[in-house]
């Protein structure tokens, strides 16, 4: 790992918290998730299980964290299975936590080689009624890989046939979804490596440099950060390919006139910021684009105000499209009769602005949590509103990562720069 060592305190009242959500004598267990294959010998970059990590802090393949509150045994109440290592692993893959190591990270004191795993989880299930098992249940997840956990459902169940089995997702999803200082603070990390990656961009774009040139900029900056690198795949799409929503090839010429936008964020220690800027390739707006530009941040503004303890997605989601329409309007974009006149289930607005404006974010991008929940202290949002005008090859959209508090957010990318002038100045004062 690229990133420094997280204070085990985080994770010890993670599971702490966790525990008070279990019914009696109930036993958990969350896997790793798989290095996945690519071709030949190949294998993908490994990013862990994010709920495993959340109760952990464990960053390494082949784990499972296995918890049982009401053993009678208190030393088997919190164990770690870890793959063992030998001079031959080493040798092609380095250092692997030592037992010690894990318990330094973790908190966890019971840790055992995955070779001691069968037998252990057979004598704690002799103990247990109720079999906490993780699945991904996020709302927009669409599964087709199975995963290790998946996996062990299987056997688990096979073996164990007249056990309760119980969802893990939905108390790990409450949990997840309110950010401890600890949390917030790893966050306000990520925002802040993406905040000096944004700015050495701002020196670096002019006409005629690629798309691909500036994503080059970015991952510099933040590996040389302590990031892993992206949070997720960039988005560097200039001129018309602003408007192409999910744009990842990356791969065009930025010219003179044209505007790029940027939907970029550094990962840090697991956890992710997701930033959106839109800047003139030649360092100017025009009188449209800075028209244009100015009506999405003032919707970004003003969904600010709406973020806050009690509000839930549905409603905040009605009032920015409200918001979005007067926009629209005053840009020529919509006519205020034909609104008037629109069927609310298909409101014209969403011909300019055809995402949501906010989701969670933390372990994950799209992190989770129950859109039907009301917003709480401590959750983290986007927020992102866009306009996207394909007949004038116009697309922008402006996102930074924001914390409900009791009263008002805190904005984790306050010292990103957003105005137009801001923007300007900067672009034009590179050395």
């Amino acid at each position: 790992m690229k990133y420094l060592p997280i204070e085990k305190e985080l994770f010890i009242k993670n599971r702490q918290n966790f525990a008070k959500h279990l019914k009696p004598k109930s036993i958990v267990v969350l896997n790793a998730n798989d290095i996945m294959p690519t071709n030949a010998d190949g294998t993908m970059g490994f990013k862990q299980n994010s709920d495993l990590f959340y109760l952990s802090g464990i960053d390494q393949e082949e784990t499972i964290l296995v918890l049982f509150p009401d053993f009678p045994d208190e030393e088997f109440r919190e164990i770690l299975f870890l793959r063992e290592t030998n001079p031959e692993i080493e040798i092609w893959e380095g250092h692997k936590y030592t037992k010690e190591e894990a318990t330094e990270a973790s908190g966890i004191q019971k840790i055992f080689w995955l070779s001691q795993f069968e037998k252990t989880f057979n004598t704690l299930m002799m103990e247990a009624e109720h079999v906490y098992l993780n699945t991904n249940e996020h709302i927009r997840a669409e599964v087709r890989v199975e995963s290790r956990d998946a996996r062990f459902i299987k056997t688990c169940q096979e073996r164990y046939p007249l056990h309760r089995y119980e969802r893990l997702a939905p108390i790990l999803y409450h949990l997840r979804a309110i950010k401890s200082e600890q949390e917030i603070a790893l966050m306000q990390k990520a925002c802040d490596i993406t905040e000096k990656a944004f700015r050495r961009v701002l020196q670096f774009v002019k006409p005629g440099v690629m798309e691909y040139e500036v994503e080059a900029e970015y991952i510099h900056e933040f590996v040389r950060n302590r990031s892993r690198g992206f949070a997720y795949e960039p988005i560097i799409a200039s001129g018309k390919n602003a408007c192409v929503l999910h744009y990842l090839a990356n791969n065009k010429e930025c010219r003179n006139g044209e505007l790029l936008l940027m939907d970029v964020g550094a990962e840090y220690a697991n956890y992710n910021a997701d930033m959106t800027r839109t800047i003139p390739v030649n360092g100017k707006f025009t009188e449209r684009q800075k028209q244009v530009y100015n009506a999405v941040l003032r919707v970004k503004k003003e969904a600010y105000t709406m973020l806050r303890p009690g509000n839930v997605i549905k409603e905040y989601h009605k009032e920015i499209g409200k918001l979005m329409e007067s926009e629209l309007i005053g840009l020529g974009l919509l006519d205020k009769i034909d609104v008037k006149n629109q069927d609310p289930q298909h409101p014209l607005y969403r011909k300019y602005f055809m995402h949501g404006t906010s989701h969670h974010l933390g372990i994950d991008v799209h992190d989770v949590g129950n859109v039907y929940r009301r917003f709480e202290q401590g959750m983290v949002f986007t927020v992102e509103p866009g306009i996207y005008i394909r007949e004038e090859n116009l697309g922008i959209r402006l996102e930074n990562n924001i914390v409900i508090q009791e009263n008002g957010i805190f904005d984790l990318m306050r010292h990103i720069p957003v105005e137009v002038e801001e923007i300007e100045t900067l672009m034009h004062t590179r050395g």
